[in-house]
């Protein structure tokens, strides 16, 4: 399926990414031949890979990676917000990083 420029516009509007008609045009092209080379990978025969397990060791022994689950005292408010940089009213305050259609127009 070939990547088209709608395909890339639809990607950023996803991202959050405002792209220009000229990068537009720069991207389409290379995300197809990046696709288009992983696409490669399909014609490689793996039935005789077999196939991989998380959480095993080389030697295929099952490893611990979970810790027991066990309830413990919270941080508690006072002490989660001491080295906040910008606490506000018992919250973390942080900076507005998606804009409203409102403000998307005003750009």
């Amino acid at each position: 399926m070939p990547i088209t420029e709608a395909d890339i516009r639809k990607i950023a509007a996803l991202a959050h990414l405002e792209i220009t008609e000229d990068e537009l045009h720069t991207l389409a092209p290379q995300v197809a031949s990046i696709v288009a080379y992983v696409e490669q990978l399909n014609e490689l025969d793996t039935s005789a890979a077999e196939p991989a397990t998380g959480g095993l060791t080389p030697e295929g022994e099952r490893t611990e990676a979970a810790r027991e689950d066990a309830t413990r005292p919270s941080l508690g408010q006072t002490l989660a917000l001491e080295q906040a940089p910008d606490p506000s009213h018992g919250h973390f305050r942080v900076p507005k990083v998606i804009a409203s259609s409102e403000e998307k127009e005003n750009f």
